[in-house]
């Protein structure tokens, strides 16, 4: 800290001026060496030993931010079944993850600042676990949206810190760490999709079994962070964050960098949360079979794997990042006009090209952490893009249902997802300018 850094400075300036040190202590203090020992002695940067199993926690974490939700898309029909669960309550049940990510993400610049990032994402992962372990047991409906809600709720903090982390811990790899972890992330969301209906017919055709066995993944998040706790309000960046006390205060709604940094997020989730949610059943309609469907849906999920390292990383390199967001768009509008006009003829093409469009999400993340100087500036445009974001998010995959129900068709639907993609390159446009929130609060 900078009070600790003058103490050595005075003693050796006094030092200097004594008479009996001579003109050979003066110079033996103002050598090279001493200095040397200095510099790495003060504000030396964590051991490598830290950054390695801070990395670790990050893609652990990272893999367990979807199969929460993707693994209980897979096994809905069962769950509803089992719980003997209303469609109406089914509809909600798929509405929950978005509005738990904006509500209880509100809470995680708070924890953060009295526990630190690391404390907090390891408690996250906590009760991940521990909501994976109790909603398939509790046998009603009201303790498996409890127990849901509880491990959403770790999900949320932890989507709102991963980007503070990499500011924090690895401030000149922005971009390659969000990557690393949107990979992970990407991967852990296909993976859900694809293994969960297997690996519950392995364990016996249990859909109880089948959604608690992610548990184990969510408790192995939860080693790497441990030896961490005692460090994690030390963490590099921590003496950024108290030098720029005056982040915490900003009023980051006068921000039009994170105003389109919330809208761009937002949008990018719709888009994405509709493809979850109805793609499978665009291309069924269209004559597409069920299985085939199903694996249209894991490409476009897995072009996410590659993509979300290589995207942040370009970003980060770029002063604007603009471009990236105009050319996303423009793959998701390519990608709607197939589906409307030839849905089955051209599938694989249209699904890998939604598939690009959705890597907006790495992207969002990756700005998030280059519009703010400071670490606590990180934590606040994160907390504010993300939670506002999800709140826009939550109407989408809705609307699209009742279009379909009430137009007969995917037309109108189609259109409207289409016509998003409008704003969210308008918004996208805005928050990629270079400057920080700082400049603008």
């Amino acid at each position: 800290m900078p009070e600790d850094e003058t103490h050595p400075q005075t003693r050796t300036s006094t030092r200097t001026q004594s008479p009996h040190t001579g003109t050979a202590t003066a110079s033996a203090m103002d050598s090279p060496a001493p200095q040397t020992a200095q510099t790495t002695s003060g504000p030396a940067g964590p051991a490598p030993w830290m950054l390695r199993l801070v990395a670790v926690g990050l893609v652990l974490t990272a893999l367990n931010l979807r199969p929460a939700i993707t693994s209980l898309g897979a096994l809905l029909e069962e769950v509803r079944d089992g719980l003997h669960m209303s469609g109406s309550v089914a509809g909600v049940l798929t509405s929950v993850p978005p509005l738990c990510f904006a509500v209880f993400g509100i809470m995680a610049p708070r924890l953060a600042r009295r526990f630190g990032p690391g404390a907090v994402v390891c408690a996250g992962m906590v009760a991940l676990a521990a909501g994976l372990v109790i909603r398939p047991f509790v046998g009603s409906t009201a303790g498996f949206l409890a127990a849901s809600a509880l491990a959403l709720m770790g999900i949320a903090v932890s989507n709102i810190l991963m980007p503070v982390i990499v500011k924090r811990w690895f401030p000149d790899r922005v971009g390659s760490m969000t990557g690393l972890y949107s990979m992970a992330l990407a991967l852990g969301t296909a993976l859900a999709a694809a293994v969960t209906v297997p690996m519950t017919d392995a364990l016996g055709g249990s859909w109880k079994a089948g959604l608690g066995i992610w548990a184990v993944l969510a408790v192995a998040a939860v080693l790497p962070w441990i030896p961490l706790l005692r460090d994690s309000r030390g963490a590099p960046g921590q003496a950024t964050a108290q030098q720029h006390g005056d982040a915490p205060a900003l009023r980051i709604t006068r921000s039009r960098t994170a105003w389109g940094l919330a809208c761009f997020f937002g949008l990018q989730a719709t888009a994405a949360y509709i493809a979850m949610g109805w793609m499978p059943q665009i291309f069924r309609d269209a004559g597409v079979s069920a299985g085939t469907a199903g694996v249209l849906l894991a490409v476009t999920m897995a072009m996410g794997v590659p993509l979300a390292f290589v995207i942040p990383r370009v970003a980060a390199r770029m002063k604007n990042q603009g471009p990236i967001v105009v050319f996303l768009c423009a793959c998701g509008l390519v990608g709607y006009a197939g589906l409307y006009l030839a849905p089955a003829g051209g599938a694989w093409a249209w699904a890998v090209l939604l598939g690009i469009a959705n890597c907006a999400f790495p992207l969002a993340l990756t700005m998030i952490g280059m519009r703010s100087r400071s670490g606590a500036g990180v934590v606040r445009l994160s907390a504010f893009a993300q939670s506002t974001g999800y709140l826009i998010s939550i109407p989408g995959p809705l609307l699209v249902g009742v279009l379909y129900q009430h137009s007969g068709g995917w037309g109108l639907p189609i259109a409207l997802m289409a016509g998003l993609m409008v704003p969210q390159m308008v918004a996208g446009i805005l928050a990629g300018r270079d400057r920080t929130i700082e400049d603008e609060c």
